[in-house]
């Protein structure tokens, strides 16, 4: 097993960066990866780690659930909210219908077996969707009228609705099962009947137990600091969004995707300093979670199912996509301040299909429902084919559809590159000046460009100033740069050709003439600098 996840992890993160160096999404290089690896081809994944996919595709699934939740938006929520609510039931409805009746004539299905297939083809995809508008939300399109927040709390109710839908219909259809009759309050109700209550149910209590789940975390790691670091802040929020997935197997009141969302989004409200501290940490966990989850769902698929569905499976993606969901995404946008571009936009926003087709896909098979192989063979294509096309339309078309707006660095963690600009002469200052560049860089991580103006300099001298970088930089990505000039001239156009965001520059004061030389090189860096600028003169910062 240890040898098959080696293979997992090295495979899919080197073809998911082969993918994206070829400007596709890595997770298409990931199921290209976990394809190669599986049973249809080389064959090299243990078979226990085959068996225990889902295990692992649940966790892959909390990370990503718990990075949604931790970036919404309550203000841009409340801004969309009915249009929010519209796309969680009305385009997946519409989908599911239209896939049903194109289903009958293709596969010579009845209708509840058509509304099986449309609810697992229906249902939309969190780790393709999530994070494809998480990033959309740190790079600030479409944020001022909410978009990525309404899809993103759209996609998480529309999954609920499916799924308690697909386990009625899966009671319906299995061999040998009956009609259950539930009485409440003295009326007699079928599973049909009592669906809008269930659904009701599993929304209010999904997000009853994710608030009362937020309360207990901000109570235990913001108010009683059980917890000594980061790292443990995160191992104890991730086992609660665990368990909060896996506890409606057991008590299955409640939607246990929806309820790691709210604890995300509540946490926000409750504790924002922890929230940002957790969301930088599940970013981190996603870079491992996201290489299982794809490559163990390209294992999965089985290529030697899709011939004989290819071109019928084709059309019922198209039929539910362009017209039961186009529709569903029209009535659901109606009287917002969406234009017709924002509307388009779900086309590619909206439709990725595989985290759910790989968890219940294979189900009705398992339970003897007639068609339950053609089924399979359905989700599989609905991956292969939906999964990458959103993957890589959604960054593709987004600056073409979505206006740009401000970004909220509170609701999202905001990718930068972080660049130090040290201003260095040939006197013992040099020596504070890469000190202080040093212990700022390590705190965020950042590169260093080490700057030496040449004015009457020696080569032995330079040299000797490039030992001393190479010695007290030595555990920190660094580029030592020489130019001749205006030394405050050349350290801001540095500056600016090298996007730093700090400048660090020493003044000396022990001669008068040096006073007067160099302070007015670091007078003349401050006034004309577009970046903050830290002076240090005598081990003190002014």
């Amino acid at each position: 097993m240890l040898e098959s996840i080696i293979w997992i992890l090295l495979a899919g993160f080197f073809i998911g960066q082969i993918a994206e160096r070829l400007s596709a999404p890595p997770l298409i290089g990931m199921i290209l990866g976990g394809i190669l690896l599986g049973p249809e081809v080389a064959n090299v994944i243990h078979s226990d780690v085959l068996t225990s996919a889902d295990l692992f595709r649940t966790v892959a699934v909390m990370v990503i659930l718990m990075k949604a939740g931790l970036g919404l938006d309550r203000e841009k929520l409340l801004q969309q909210g009915t249009v929010a609510l519209r796309l969680g039931f009305v385009p997946a409805s519409l989908e599911v219908i239209a896939i049903a009746l194109v289903a009958i004539p293709l596969f010579h299905f009845n209708f509840p077996t058509g509304l099986l297939l449309g609810c697992i083809i229906g249902a939309e995809s969190p780790a393709v969707i999530v994070p494809a508008m998480l990033r959309l939300k740190s790079l600030g399109w479409g944020v001022t009228k909410g978009i990525p927040d309404a899809i993103l709390t759209g996609s998480a109710l529309s999954d609920v609705l499916l799924l308690l839908v697909f386990g009625l219909l899966v009671d319906f259809l299995a061999p040998g099962n009956t009609e259950k009759i539930t009485q409440v309050g003295g009326l007699t109700l079928t599973p049909w009947q009592l669906l809008p209550f269930q659904v009701l149910r599993d929304i209010i209590f999904g997000l009853v137990i994710g608030y009362l789940a937020s309360r207990l975390l901000v109570w235990l790691l913001g108010q009683k600091k059980w917890t000594q670091n980061t790292v443990q802040d995160i191992l104890i929020v991730a086992c609660t969004a665990l368990f909060l997935v896996i506890l409606p197997q057991y008590w299955a009141y409640y939607s246990g995707y929806l309820a790691v969302m709210a604890m995300g989004f509540f946490l926000i409200e409750l504790d924002t300093p922890l929230a940002r501290k957790l969301r930088v940490g599940f970013n981190t966990l996603w870079v491992i979670a996201e290489i299982f989850l794809f490559v163990l769902l390209g294992a999965s698929i089985r290529l030697n199912v899709l011939g004989n569905i290819l071109l019928p499976g084709i059309l019922i993606l198209a039929v539910g996509t362009l017209i039961g969901r186009m529709l569903g995404w029209y009535i659901s946008t109606l009287g917002s301040n969406w234009n017709w571009r924002e509307r388009l936009f779900l086309l590619p926003g909206n439709s990725a299909k595989a985290t759910v087709q790989a968890a219940i896909g294979a189900i009705p098979l398992a339970r003897g429902i007639e068609g339950g192989d053609t089924i399979l063979a359905v989700a599989a294509l609905s991956i292969l084919v939906t999964a990458p096309l959103g993957a890589w339309a959604i960054p593709i078309s987004a600056p073409k559809l979505l206006q740009r707006g401000e970004i909220d660095p509170t609701k999202v963690t905001v990718s930068t590159r972080v660049v130090l600009l040290a201003a260095v002469d040939t006197s013992d200052i040099s020596t504070q000046v890469l000190t202080k560049t040093a212990a700022l860089a390590r705190r965020s991580d950042a590169e260093v460009i080490v700057l030496h103006v040449i004015n009457v300099a020696s080569p032995d001298t330079v040299q000797e100033l490039q030992k001393k970088t190479e010695r007290l930089l030595a555990d920190i990505r660094y580029k030592f740069v020489t130019l001749t000039g205006s030394v405050p001239e050349q350290i801001v156009q540095t500056a600016i050709d090298y996007q730093v965001s700090e400048i660090v520059i020493g003044k000396r004061g022990h001669q008068s003439w040096e006073q007067m030389l160099i302070g007015s090189v670091s007078q003349a860096v401050i006034e004309s600098s577009f970046v903050p600028v830290v002076v240090l003169e005598d081990s003190q910062i002014h």
